[in-house]
């Protein structure tokens, strides 16, 4: 794009290009970090049509670059495009909220209120008894939505606040049981859950 008929020199050098480059890479980073995670996600589809508009928007901003390589605002406009880049992609990954999570739950106390409620709620749990470095502990397992990562952590805390949990990423998950959400999900659900079980 060539902006050298339109602005003032000093308008054109100090505030139009340095802004154009900052949008430009501000567009580019964010769509890199949404097309990693669709990558992540296996969206087969829309990691690709992320990646070609990610690529043509940091080529006009290069562009830019090269066409002024005196000029330090470019400079801080692409790096200052590149850091709120990152953090613009981040938030709108964890409001996306796509996937699945393993959520495991060790504790010692007994987990006689906290599965029968998760259970209650629609989720697919499995406890088991261990042996931990303390004594006797419960394990439990559980596969999620990650838009619900929030509320489960809320309730393991309130049934007991000491319990230690991990959550993991799950690329790809077979089967498994879900809260009902939606209506137009309600074909084959349940009111307490979706079973994803095929043939059963």
């Amino acid at each position: 794009m060539d902006f050298n008929n339109i602005f003032q020199p000093w308008v054109l050098n100090w505030l139009i290009i340095p802004l154009f480059i900052f949008l430009a890479r501000l567009m580019d980073v964010t769509l890199g970090t949404m097309r990693i995670v669709f990558v992540s996600r296996g969206l087969k589809y829309m990691a690709p049509l992320v990646g070609f508009f990610e690529v043509l928007i940091w080529l006009l901003a290069i562009r830019q670059i090269l066409q002024n390589l005196n000029n330090v605002a470019c400079y801080l406009a692409y790096a200052g495009g590149f850091a709120l880049g990152n953090i613009i992609g981040i938030h709108i990954e964890k409001k996306m909220a796509l996937g699945r999570l393993l959520i495991r739950i060790i504790t010692r106390k007994e987990a006689l209120d906290l599965v029968p409620y998760l259970r209650a709620q629609g989720y697919g749990v499995t406890c088991l008894e261990a042996e931990g470095a303390t004594g006797k502990v419960n394990v439990i397992y559980m596969i999620i939505r990650r838009q619900d990562q929030e509320r489960i952590s809320c309730i393991i805390k309130r049934f007991n606040p000491k319990a230690f949990f991990t959550i993991e990423d799950v690329r790809i998950v077979s089967e498994g049981v879900f809260p009902f959400r939606s209506p137009r999900f309600a074909v084959g659900v349940g009111k307490r859950g979706r079973n994803l079980r095929k043939g059963k």
